[in-house]
């Protein structure tokens, strides 16, 4: 059965105990790259939109797993307790070393939600559905085709819950608030996960969900119990169609997807950020581009991370080269090999 919204009174006493502070955020970071870490190989298994790679939940574990190892590495030395100053951190940090489409798009997300709470040491139900509005409308701004049907839809059906919980509350800031909130965005977002099934053709013929919008569930869910101390729902997935462990990988019966993943960290001007969009929408797809950290240098540029799907690298790297002196540049080849068998340890270092 699955679980509902809290009802009034419901988890009270645990949320009083557990300040929704710098540390509940450090707490949700780190039970996310757990999370997904236990499930990518699943999360794996059913990614094939846009393309049928088959990493959707390694790219988006990596990414948040950079995420949480920055705030470790912050606990080393005195940490602030600014809320958003927490969360800009680690959203840098995981915008730095993003991996694929569902890692990108989550270090957009996670940037943007720091914004508006930023100077606050708190977090309360306004301040959480302003943030989620944030980062939703910034990570599909951040793609250049965005479509429904994918993790940008759980997203928005997050924010949208958690957004009108909020407004029949009258700006109650009390924990219990805050908690019904979440529940919401986390109830907002599985809802959003079963329909991704008919909104993408190629999710409807395979009959799967979406990769990428379970993930973010899962990392939703890690926010609730990092904010309320609950427990993570063991339940939240049960019926997901692909999802349970019996069920074949469904990428590796589809056709090979031909061409690379291009990805690299690039300071531009605005107009060449704009002109560089415009250049690999010309040639490639799925390009995403963010601004990585806030200000502009003495010249006037602005750090962005960029990724792009080209029939050969060669197309992207001089596209990018000729705009400016790209760092951290990577490529994969979307056809990867393919090995329904799972390790004998998955991308979490835990054994099965």
């Amino acid at each position: 059965m699955r679980a509902g919204p809290l009802a009034p009174g419901d988890g009270i006493t645990l949320q009083t105990k557990v300040a929704a502070n710098a540390h509940a955020m450090k707490r949700w970071l780190g039970q996310a790259e757990t999370a997904l870490g236990n499930h990518s190989d699943r999360l794996n298994a059913i990614n094939i939109f846009p393309v049928a790679d088959g990493d959707t939940g390694t790219n988006l574990y990596l990414t948040v797993r950079a995420a949480a190892q920055a705030l470790a590495i912050a606990d080393a030395q005195p940490g602030p307790t600014d809320v958003g100053a927490v969360l800009a951190t680690a959203g840098q940090a995981a915008m730095e070393d993003a991996k694929g489409n569902s890692g990108t798009l989550f270090a957009v997300f996670l940037c943007a939600a720091a914004e508006p709470l930023a100077g606050h040491t708190r977090l309360t139900s306004s301040l959480l559905a302003a943030a989620l509005h944030r980062a939703q409308i910034r990570a599909w701004s951040a793609l250049s085709d965005p479509v429904p049907g994918t993790m940008l839809s759980v997203m928005e059906a997050a924010a949208r819950a958690a957004a009108a919980v909020d407004a029949a509350q009258d700006g109650d800031d009390s924990n219990h608030a805050l908690g019904l909130t979440i529940d919401a965005a986390v109830n907002g977002a599985l809802a959003a996960v079963i329909r991704t099934e008919d909104q993408l053709d190629a999710l409807t013929t395979a009959r799967v969900v979406d990769a990428g919008g379970v993930g973010m569930l899962l990392i939703f869910d890690c926010l609730r119990s990092a904010v309320t101390g609950l427990e993570l729902q063991s339940e939240l997935l049960d019926g997901l169609h692909g999802y349970d462990v019996s069920d074949p990988h469904i990428h590796t019966s589809l056709p090979d997807d031909d061409g690379v993943e291009v990805m690299c960290t690039i300071s531009l001007s605005p107009l060449n950020a704009a002109t560089l969009r415009q250049r690999l929408d010309e040639v490639g797809e799925s390009v995403i581009m963010s601004q990585v950290g806030g200000g502009a240098d003495a010249e006037g540029n602005y750090r962005w991370r960029v990724h792009v799907h080209v029939p050969e690298q060669d197309i992207a790297v001089n596209i990018i080269q000729a705009l400016g002196n790209p760092s951290q540049i990577s490529v994969s080849d979307l056809a990867l090999p393919r090995d329904p068998q799972p390790d004998t340890v998955n991308s979490s270092g835990h054994e099965r």
